[in-house]
């Protein structure tokens, strides 16, 4: 084979290789571009969601350099006299592009790992004014809340109504509070209700130490959650079904504290009597197995606290009546305009996916149909 054939030889998969991103590339740029009406050269139009995920490009570079660099040193799969001869023929178009699959390949893998790399595009949205509040949810996880003469019991009617509730309430900065023994935020004032929902539907009993109810310290939390509001209407919602016998901060004071900053709290009693049932497991036979229990109330702290605060105090004995109570909230809430300033992010990576599919069948196709090697 004469030098300069030699010489193509090794530097034609690099050529197709090259070719072959700059193509899919600008194909997928101008697919982007046209179909997504994403500016991807204007600053602020465009992200990588998971930019980390580049380091995966380390992938197709490997495959491109075991593709093409090993394919030429593998042996001899068929030897014939004379083959110098051979080498000074004219090279023929599947020789030529014979390594077209691997720039498919490579090609088809970039794409993949650039969709790894959740491209997104980003559409800015006007400040608006919109109605809503900031309101914080404190919510009793005592272990007393196992009891069950709220079905299916107080913990898990809580979930499903408080979730609702977020539910309905599509203007509003909202977060959560959790105590038993302590108190602990569980997600801040936040806009995004949807992971919010997901939070309060994976609490478990336990998540905190159990063994207490800490009234004043919940309160005094959710309070902090609202210390840095400028909305005009801020209101803690507190749900328990005891009385305080833990913490470090009193009930009272934390209404003073409430008062203060101008924050209605409204009280939610579950359970109308401190004598209630709760499940201590299951018999031999999978049915679940009840005990009597005594869990002390104190409706006239709750009703204190929502005096003191201009809220209200709700007793709920069953689930409808705790759905209404949440509905009479609702009602009772007040709106406030606050600033809905933020952005939509758009997913971009059909674009690369779908492509890099076609490049993949299309090596097959190639590979099976116009450059089978023989024998």
């Amino acid at each position: 084979m004469s030098s300069p054939n030699r010489i193509l030889d090794q530097l034609m998969p690099s050529i197709l290789l090259g070719v072959t991103m700059v193509v899919t590339l600008v194909a997928a740029i101008v697919a982007i571009e046209i179909g997504y009406d994403v500016p991807l050269f204007t600053k602020g139009a465009f992200r990588f969601e998971r930019p980390w995920a580049a380091l995966l490009m380390i992938g197709p570079l490997l495959v491109f350099v075991a593709q093409s660099g090993l394919y030429r040193r593998r042996g001899t799969r068929l030897a014939i006299s004379r083959a110098s001869e051979l080498g000074a023929m004219p090279r023929g178009f599947r020789a030529t592009f014979s390594s077209l699959p691997v720039a498919l390949r490579v090609a088809a893998l970039t794409l993949a790992v650039l969709a790894l790399m959740g491209p997104q595009s980003i559409h800015a949205r006007e400040d608006d004014e919109v109605e809503g509040i900031d309101l914080v949810l404190v919510l009793d996880v005592s272990l007393s809340m196992e009891a069950t003469d709220v079905a299916p019991n107080r913990f898990a009617a809580t979930q499903h109504v408080v979730s609702d509730f977020v539910a309905r309430r599509p203007n509003d900065r909202i977060g959560a509070v959790v105590f038993g023994r302590d108190a602990y935020t569980l997600m801040p004032l936040t806009t995004d209700h949807e992971a919010l929902q997901n939070v309060i539907a994976d609490l478990q009993l336990g998540i905190v130490d159990g063994r207490g109810t800490a009234i004043g310290n919940g309160l005094g939390v959710g309070l902090n959650r609202l210390r840095r509001s400028t909305a005009r209407s801020k209101v803690v919602i507190l749900l328990t079904d005891g009385d305080s016998n833990a913490g470090n901060l009193a009930p009272d004071q934390g209404a003073e504290l409430a008062a203060s900053m101008r924050v209605k709290v409204y009280t939610v009693l579950m359970g109308l009597s401190d004598d209630a049932s709760h499940q201590t497991g299951v018999d031999l036979f999978g049915q679940p197995v009840f005990q009597r229990g005594r869990y002390l109330v104190n409706p006239e702290l709750l009703q204190r606290i929502a005096r003191r605060t201009g809220g209200e105090h709700f007793n709920v004995g069953d689930r409808a009546s705790l759905e209404r109570t949440f509905h009479t909230i609702l009602d009772r809430l007040e709106r406030s305009r606050i600033a809905d300033a933020g952005r939509v992010y758009g997913e971009l990576y059909p674009a690369l996916v779908l492509p890099a599919l076609a490049l993949l069948a299309l090596e097959v196709l190639l590979a099976t149909l116009v450059f089978r090697r023989w024998p």
